[in-house]
């Protein structure tokens, strides 16, 4: 059963409950209401009643003062403490013999249904004591056809009858609307859905109206979605670009010089070795890249980082000195406190200070000073070298994929564009960031802030 379907039976069955229950409340009311004023009216009649007659008096004196008191289908009757009639007056024989007489010691008021004509009717009927000397004399003891009542009774079933009739169409058409109105959004996003299934082009769904509202934010947020696939989307598209122009190039050289090597051979061993020299570099070059490549999609999918409590200062004691034996560098360590203890996934965080430490090494000849500083907030790791440094229109570019700011120089220290990439997606899984700021010509100061939290 569709959604829409499910929506319009609950709602109007829910308001046809609704007026069902209300339209009940209303007759029953209406009964009790009327039957409380039919029998005031009759009290008050029984009161002026009493006031007027004399028990003294004669029979005939008794029915003159009852008559006048008489309305359409009635009767008034005095009753004895032995339950027997002593004077009564009638307009409606019928209903008064069906009637038995009781004394009573107090008011009271009941409703009876009786069958006259082959047909039902309700009557109410009033007993209110006569009291004479203190003593309880007697019972007067009125009886009333409600034929009023009966017809404004079944007037008002008609008129509920048809308000819940109108009341069920109103709300199955409602019921209709407002399915339609809160599916219309789910609708078309499942339009879009398929679209894209069968395209393969992802899609966005046109929001027309500020409804403000919960369905409102799911089309808002499928769209952010598809926003960023579509970003997702064309940065691979561009990262596949870009690693094809990066491996056409020394692929284009190891082909080259494995053709030059199958034209002529191994004859002139200086021209041999010369080319089995260049396609050992170029391959080790790929092989670089494509390790690069893997880091860079490690740092960009959701893995879970193996966070446990290190010693920053310790760690980058440790990184300074298998690259100070590496590379013959002078790397000098500065940090207030002799322990600094961060949270983080050390094999991804050593990765990224690796990173800023090698780029320093490539592009600076003088000493590199790493700093370790911790402020309110983060722990700050900052590696500053006294290299070429890098324009100030170039600092924009420099962590999109592939960037180079010196592409010649960067290929003579085998850069592939890839490690500030790699350094800013570590950072970001940390909750961190990497700010790089440098003078052209003076040095680059680039720095990893690493969140406390």
């Amino acid at each position: 059963m569709k959604i829409t379907t499910k929506i319009n039976i609950m709602t109007s069955a829910w308001i046809l409950c609704v007026l069902v229950a209300v339209n009940a409340i209303v007759f029953l009311s209406f009964m009790r209401i009327t039957v409380n004023m039919e029998d005031t009216d009759l009290y008050q009649k029984a009161d002026s009643i009493i006031k007027e007659i004399n028990l003294g008096d004669s029979s005939e004196e008794i029915k003159e003062h009852l008559t006048p008191y008489l309305s359409m289908h009635s009767f008034i009757r005095i009753i004895q403490p032995d339950a027997k009639i002593t004077h009564e007056v009638t307009n409606a024989e019928e209903m008064a013999e069906k009637v038995k007489p009781h004394f009573v010691g107090k008011k009271q008021s009941e409703r009876k249904i009786i069958s006259e004509k082959h047909r039902e009717e309700q009557i109410v009927i009033v007993r209110v004591p006569i009291h004479s000397n203190g003593q309880n004399v007697g019972t007067l003891e009125i009886g009333e056809k409600l034929s009023g009542l009966e017809a404004a009774k079944d007037v008002l079933l008609s008129i509920l009858a048809s308000c819940t009739i109108l009341g069920a169409l109103f709300a199955m058409l409602g019921g209709r609307w407002l399915s339609n109105l809160i599916m219309r959004p789910i609708s078309n996003m499942i339009n879009t859905m398929e679209d894209i299934e069968q395209s393969g082009i992802p899609k966005k769904i046109v929001i027309q109206h500020e409804t403000r509202d919960e369905l409102q934010k799911m089309a808002v947020t499928f769209n952010r979605m598809i926003g960023r696939l579509e970003e997702n989307l064309e940065k691979q598209k561009q990262f596949i670009s870009d690693a094809s122009h990066e491996l056409k190039t020394p692929l284009t050289v190891i082909k080259s010089f494995a053709d030059h090597l199958l034209r002529r051979g191994i004859q002139n061993e200086a021209d041999a070795l010369d080319a089995i020299e260049t396609i050992h570099s170029e391959a080790t070059r790929i092989q670089k890249m494509t390790e690069r490549f893997l880091d860079l999609a490690a740092t960009e999918s959701a893995a879970v980082l193996e966070k446990k409590q290190l010693d920053l200062v310790e760690l980058c004691r440790n990184i300074i000195k298998q690259l100070q034996s590496a590379y013959k560098r002078e790397i000098y360590l500065h940090f207030a406190t002799p322990s600094i203890t961060v949270t983080a996934d050390e094999l991804k965080l050593k990765q990224a200070i690796i990173i800023l430490i090698d780029n320093a090494i490539k592009y600076s000849t003088d000493k590199i000073d790493v700093y370790l500083n911790v402020n309110e907030l983060n722990t700050v790791i900052k590696v500053k070298d006294y290299g070429i440094g890098i324009p100030e229109y170039e600092i924009q570019n420099i962590f999109e994929r592939f960037y180079r700011v010196d592409k010649a120089r960067s290929r003579e220290t085998g850069g592939t564009g890839l490690g500030l990439a790699i350094a800013k997606n570590i950072m970001k899984q940390h909750h961190g960031e990497v700010k790089i700021s440098s003078t052209e010509g003076v040095g680059t100061e680039a720095e990893l802030f690493l969140p406390k939290s």
